[in-house]
């Protein structure tokens, strides 16, 4: 609802400053630009920019990363063999899964292979968008107009594995999928 209200304030700002820049001539039109360009720059608000530092320890997860201020964490502990922390904001449509286990290889390129080939398995599978060493966002094409994006962020600590995601159940865009992405890669200052 927010970014819709945003969207309908900057259209209504540049028809506004369009009117006005009609009936003004000489110097105040280009006062008027430069006023209705500040504004633009003000509307314009990624969530993310606000996405604060998160330690996970309280779940069994010694990781920190980005996240909104109001987050739903939910861990699940399966006999030791396998953690999984899920991490949500509805607003930000941000949804974080992360599996922890024991490491059964320390070779992140064979851990990324098969995350990838895991991916490639899924029945809306349609490409990898962007490949990194630790990591991978891929797309998902539910028919031929509705995309949805994905991640998987590999880290290996010791003798842990974390496999970080997007959330199993939603729908993302590119860009939340980045950042989303960027957020679990977070390294501190």
């Amino acid at each position: 609802m927010r970014n819709k209200f945003k969207s309908f304030a900057k259209k209504t700002i540049i028809f506004v400053a369009l009117r006005i820049q009609l009936k003004l001539h000489g110097m105040y039109k280009n006062y008027l630009w430069l006023l209705v360009l500040l504004l633009l720059a003000n509307c314009e608000n990624d969530p993310s920019k606000n996405w604060k530092p998160k330690d996970l320890i309280n779940w069994g997860i010694p990781i920190t990363i980005l996240a909104p201020d109001s987050i739903d964490v939910k861990a699940q502990d399966y006999s030791g063999w396998m953690k999984d922390v899920t991490i949500k904001n509805k607003e930000d449509n941000y949804f974080v899964q992360i599996y922890a286990s024991n490491a059964t290889t320390t070779d992140l390129a064979k851990v990324k292979s098969e995350q990838i080939n895991a991916v490639k398995d899924m029945r809306y599978f349609s490409k990898i968008v962007k490949e990194e060493e630790n990591g991978f966002i891929y797309e998902t094409m539910l028919d031929s107009t509705n995309a949805s994006y994905g991640f998987r962020h590999i880290q290996i600590k010791g003798d842990k594995e974390y496999i970080f995601q997007t959330g199993m159940v939603g729908t993302f865009t590119l860009d939340e999928a980045e950042k989303m992405y960027q957020a679990v890669k977070y390294k501190g200052k």
